[in-house]
């Protein structure tokens, strides 16, 4: 029975009203709501565009370790740039280099779209694009995470920020590879890339109709690779945020690259095509989104690194972003975040080749037991060790400053 089923209908809608008060309270931001807006139209066509690359991908070679070097090219870049364009970002516009970068990621669509419909498209194509798409990423995540700080006047809402830019990144996930199977039945890989380069045209436009605060400038004396090389002894003499950041490389390496092996799935193991695929992906879309809807209505985060070990990757990583965010000094924030990007980026190029290959050697499904395997050891290592590695740190609770339990 309902355990609220006997209550007034005034209380009962108060609840609901309270609950999504909660959900949505960083929309109360005009600078995020465009983002928001602009953000989630544009993320849909991101899922095309993966979706239309993994199945063109196996439609023409049906091999799990080109499935891993395609992966492999789209992602490592990010790795190797994350840490120069975390100071770089420390040092530039944060706004005006989100909206150059989102222009380039249209383009790269673009270009997408004109191999697939002429008919010249290769593995090689997607491996050179999708590393072009990998440089841009390497600029675009540590500018736009950092960036969150700007469009929300209250930083007792920043948690909540974050926790519906997952919400928002997943309801896409969900979405897009549904419309994204159905595009490639009827009409081809080509519509996918083409509606994704459109899709752009959004965020761009709710970019560039914020009104931003100028963020006061630092001067900068030191060197590019010395204040890279200070970033990095920033989060090594931090163990609350060297800890998380161990934990989602390790994750990321055994577990982030599963969606290498989900065309192999949807087309040997269940006999099926693109739309087989499309439900694999979204099913892991919408696990995602529930994980993300339960970090939003969270009102502080406090008590986060007690649970990362024990939820889905996704609330890894946004757990991660959210203390990160939380505790990292502001001026040192993009190089932060390029380190999370590298843990994150880094791991999944080198475990989408690992499970490729083995996927190619074993069968897709033992690979993935293998894989879940490690990646709960790695989680069961992290969480005996968490009284060491991750003292209390003050983390932000209703705009105070709150020692974690």
């Amino acid at each position: 029975m309902n355990a609220d089923a006997g209550a007034p209908a005034s209380s009962r809608h108060g609840l609901g009203w309270i609950v999504g008060l909660r959900l949505g309270r960083a929309l109360r931001h005009r600078n995020y709501r465009l983002f928001f807006l602009g953000q989630g139209i544009s993320l849909v066509g991101t899922w095309l565009t993966r979706f239309a690359t993994v199945w063109m991908v196996y439609r023409l070679t049906h091999s799990g370790a080109l499935l891993g070097l395609v992966a492999f090219c789209s992602q490592a870049p990010s790795s190797l740039f994350s840490p120069i364009a975390g100071v770089l970002v420390d040092r530039w516009n944060r706004h005006r280099t989100i909206v150059v970068m989102q222009v380039l990621a249209m383009l790269q669509s673009a270009a997408l779209a004109l191999f697939a419909f002429t008919g010249w498209m290769t593995v090689w194509h997607l491996m050179v694009l999708g590393a072009v798409q990998g440089v841009i990423n390497a600029f675009d995540m540590p500018a736009r995470q950092s960036f969150l700080g700007q469009m929300i006047e209250d930083r007792a809402d920043l948690p909540n920020a974050i926790a519906l830019n997952s919400s928002m990144v997943n309801g896409a996930r969900l979405l897009g590879p549904v419309f994204a199977a159905v595009l490639v039945d009827l009409f081809g890989e080509g519509w996918c890339f083409a509606i994704d380069a459109t899709s752009y045209i959004a965020v761009i436009v709710s970019l560039l109709l914020m009104t931003v605060p100028k963020r006061p400038a630092k001067p900068r004396s030191g060197h590019v690779w010395h204040e890279m090389a200070e970033g990095m002894r920033y989060v090594i003499r931090e163990p609350t945020v060297r800890g998380v950041l161990l934990l989602l490389a390790a994750t990321s390496v055994l577990g982030g690259a599963y969606t290498t092996l989900l065309p192999m799935i949807a087309g040997e193991t269940l006999g099926g095509g693109p739309h087989t695929l499309g439900t694999l992906m979204a099913s892991a879309g919408l696990g995602a989104l529930v994980g993300a809807l339960y970090l939003a209505s969270r009102e502080t985060v406090t008590g986060l690194p007690a649970v990362i070990g024990g939820l889905g990757f996704m609330v890894q990583m946004a757990s991660t972003n959210t203390i990160i965010q939380t505790v990292v000094d502001p001026d040192m924030l993009g190089r932060v975040m390029s380190l999370y990007g590298m843990a994150f980026f880094g791991g999944m190029p080198v475990g989408a080749v690992i499970q490729g290959t083995l996927a190619d050697a074993i069968g897709p499904q033992r690979t993935l037991l293998c894989m879940g395997g490690a990646v709960l050891a790695c989680a069961a290592a992290y969480r005996f060790a968490m009284p060491h590695v991750a003292g209390p740190p003050a983390l932000v609770a209703d705009g105070e400053v709150a020692e974690a339990p």
